[in-house]
């Protein structure tokens, strides 16, 4: 295993596991990729820089891009999640990275790059715009599940920015 190259991704609360291990596991992990999942935990507090890559549709009703209680939940245990941005703006103070993203407007996705972290870390978020809760330019997750956004590949997205982004 090149231990510069461990990256963890998941989607919904494996996107929250994601950020978890970027929290617990920094000095480990080189990059992360959440896909519709929240930072919800605290206090989280990194030893060290990483790479996170965010994707999250704005019309998500089990992990709301805004924040809150869901509106759809598989599970049955109380939750309230904090918003995208909170974690965005989490890493990406974390990190050391620009607090102005340079940004990429598409039909149905906005790209926000965070550039400029220390150890050259970056955050990028993809915001796709009436997104709901699935993997975008994936297949649909299960026969009730959302139906993915085509606005992204996200697993070739995430691929490439995994490349760009090994432990320094």
């Amino acid at each position: 295993i090149d231990s510069a190259r461990v990256y963890a991704t998941g989607i919904s609360n494996g996107g929250m596991m994601a950020y978890r291990l970027a929290c617990e596991l920094s000095d480990k992990i080189a990059a992360i990729a959440p896909v519709a999942g929240a930072l919800n935990f605290e206090p989280c507090k990194p030893a060290h820089p990483v790479s996170v890559v965010h994707f999250h549709g704005t019309d998500d009703e089990h992990v709301l891009y805004e924040g809150g209680v869901p509106k759809k939940q598989l599970d049955r245990h109380p939750r309230t999640d904090k918003s995208v941005s909170f974690a965005v703006s989490y890493w990406t103070e974390q990190n050391g990275c620009s607090a102005k993203p340079e940004k990429t407007l598409h039909e149905s996705l906005i790209i926000e790059r965070y550039k400029n972290g220390r150890n050259g870390t970056e955050v990028v978020l993809y915001t796709i715009r009436g997104g709901k809760h699935s993997w975008p330019g994936g297949t649909r997750g299960w026969l009730f599940g959302d139906e993915p956004s085509n606005a992204v590949p996200a697993t070739d997205a995430l691929w490439e920015f995994f490349l760009k982004h090994p432990k320094q």
